[in-house]
């Protein structure tokens, strides 16, 4: 063999070698983030060259929150003041990425948490009742007499609604629960929010039930207040029954300004229900507190907004069954579904609502 064929042969060979390198993978430059803190809310803000996808992460309390964003932003509410270690990412892949870590000063002091501090309250006692439960919402860790549903549920909770219920997206503060709808892709959803039960924890037939609460506003956002039947893993629903002590389907008009209240039940098979609304003369249900509140007894289910009665259901019929049996607690603030329709953009987010507390009297 020549010399000459000799290298062409050498050449070749580097050649193919060549080929079966991986890409080298081009990593994200210039990460830039701008930090945002109100109150117990840190929201963060990143960008940067080459970047697929972003990750900050929140550390507190020994433990850590990670939101994966494809727009650099992400927030989150410190229920205590501090300081504390963000790390921000900008990835290529989940394991080609640059990050920059920061410190942040979070100060809580009186009602930072955003929650209106006017509204109508109610009192700890009634003639003729006891209190036999309630949840103040002191402290800073939710009661274990609450537990969370996760997900998307079925067909977007059986309503095509929009977002992914974490246990991550709500915060106790200054007295107050607030659950926070946020746009926020996450698993396949646009928004993330959170929906907390006392279903196997807690349950009630009969008596008055009074929440506080201040609610968010807008197109797309449901928040709500409400009962399902003990027996929803037996019977199923409607069957099973179920009491809205509050509804809002936020957006133009009077949407902001109108709540419902609803009982559904199966009538020999079929979904029956009834209820009524009430509004506001001004303003909005977001602007300070108000009390939603249910008399419900073996003869009737009265709802009332700030102690006035707008709706009472006759449960006697034997239709009604459904009403004469436990029913468990559900707060929740969905986005979008099949009554309020999407967001569109006029929707702000995050939306809030907060709740003082929850009372029940037999």
């Amino acid at each position: 063999m020549s010399i000459h064929h000799l290298l062409i042969f050498v050449f070749a060979g580097m050649a193919g070698c060549d080929k079966n390198k991986p890409p080298q993978v081009q990593l994200p430059t210039n990460l830039v983030t701008e930090i945002t803190v109100t109150g117990g809310l840190v929201d963060v803000q990143a960008s940067a060259q080459n970047a697929n996808f972003y990750t900050v992460t929140f550390y507190h309390n020994n433990d850590s929150t990670v939101v994966e964003t494809n727009d650099g932003q992400a927030d989150y509410t410190f229920a205590a003041s501090g300081t504390y270690t963000i790390k921000t990412s900008a990835h290529t892949t989940y394991t080609d990425f640059i990050s920059k870590v920061e410190s942040v000063n979070v100060s809580i002091t009186g009602s930072s948490s955003g929650a209106p501090t006017t509204g109508y309250s109610t009192p700890l006692s009634y003639s003729n009742y006891s209190l036999v439960w309630n949840d103040e919402f002191n402290g800073t860790t939710l009661s274990s007499d609450w537990t969370f549903d996760i997900g998307t549920g079925s067909g977007g909770w059986g309503n095509n609604e929009l977002e992914y219920y974490t246990n991550q997206n709500y915060v106790i503060n200054g007295g107050v629960l607030a659950i926070t709808a946020k746009n926020q892709p996450f698993n396949s959803s646009l928004y993330t929010s959170t929906r907390m039960k006392t279903q196997g924890l807690k349950s009630w037939k009969y008596g008055r039930i009074d929440i506080r609460a201040a609610l968010p506003y807008g197109q797309g956002i449901w928040p709500a207040l409400w009962m399902l039947g003990d027996n929803i893993t037996t019977v199923g629903w409607p069957s099973c029954g179920e009491i809205d002590i509050m509804e809002l389907i936020g957006g133009a008009g009077a949407n902001d300004r109108t709540v419902h209240g609803t009982a559904h039940w199966s009538d020999n098979g079929i979904h029956a229900q009834y209820g009524g609304s009430k509004v506001l003369p001004s303003g909005k249900f977001a602007d300070e507190f108000h009390v939603f509140s249910i008399i419900w007894n073996q003869n009737s289910i009265t709802w009332l907004l700030d102690d006035v009665p707008y709706k009472t259901l006759d449960t006697t019929p034997a239709n009604l069954s459904e009403f004469q049996n436990k029913f468990f607690l559900i707060f929740n603030v969905a986005v979008g579904g099949n009554w309020p329709g999407n967001p569109d953009a006029t929707t702000v987010f995050p939306q809030t609502m907060y709740v003082d507390y929850v009372r029940v009297f037999q």
